[in-house]
């Protein structure tokens, strides 16, 4: 990246960061970098361009923590980690967060889907250790969106969401939707404790209906890490499928 360029997107980001409403101009974006529009246009196309090279910068900076983390023995203690980190940077950078999840970005950035496939890989772990209730794909979207809603609401009406501990009890809440009652183990109680009891009086409710979706998650994860030899690879294909299918039972 050249020098001009990146000027350019760090003094968009810092008024990204300092402005009211989030929004910028580019004319004050240009001068505060000290260059002309043509050096704006051509670098970035246009403002959209250029709020779009300010949320990949954004992630960048969001998957920092994220890259360099070593998995855990624990993959559940991950997630929630993932978790809390995932609010305190939005938390820290709410005007940045409000951008890099508006709709009017009209395509992820890359790593946007890296973030992802870190939250699936994380609940892939779990899957492998008999932890999870659902497919771990349809888990990463359960708790992206959850994560990301509470978020928003968090930075986006901070005078309405004052609850200190609402980010946590919402990750409880649908962590015990997602995860075993035996994976979850203590922490749950901390500020989650009457969604998670309730989650867990659900899944004693269901009875077999909740043990054959963990079930059939635990044994395609453990499939998927070591193919067996016994199937052909449409087999396999055909197995993994009745598998998901069976991982994402509901109840009527």
């Amino acid at each position: 990246m050249s020098s001009t360029k990146a000027r350019i997107l760090e003094v968009a980001a810092e008024l990204v960061a300092n402005s009211p409403d989030g929004d910028v101009s580019t004319r004050a974006v240009c001068e505060a970098a000290g260059v002309g529009a043509p050096a704006l246009y051509r670098h970035f196309g246009d403002k959209e361009g250029l709020l779009s090279a300010v949320v990949d910068h954004g992630y960048e900076q969001y998957l920092t923590t994220k890259r360099s983390r070593r998995p855990g023995t624990d993959p559940i203690q991950d997630l929630r980690d993932g978790w809390d980190t995932h609010t305190d940077f939005a938390l820290r950078n709410p005007n940045l967060y409000r951008l890099m999840n508006s709709p009017a970005m009209r395509t992820p950035p890359a790593a946007a889907l890296e973030s992802h496939r870190i939250l699936t890989a994380d609940l892939r772990r779990a899957a492998e250790q008999g932890k999870l209730r659902l497919a771990p794909e349809l888990a990463a979207q359960m708790i992206m969106s959850a994560n990301v809603g509470v978020s928003l609401m968090l930075v986006s009406r901070p005078t309405t969401f004052t609850d200190e501990t609402l980010s946590r009890r919402i990750r409880d809440a649908v962590h015990a939707v997602v995860f075993t009652p035996e994976a979850r183990g203590p922490e749950t109680t901390s500020a989650g404790d009457e969604e998670a009891r309730a989650g867990e009086a659900g899944a004693e409710e269901a009875g077999a209906e909740e043990v054959l979706p963990a079930t059939a998650t635990h044994l395609a994860a453990l499939l998927r890490r070591t193919p067996r030899p016994d199937f052909t690879p449409g087999e396999s294909a055909l197995l993994g499928e009745w598998l998901d299918r069976l991982s994402n039972t509901t109840s009527e």
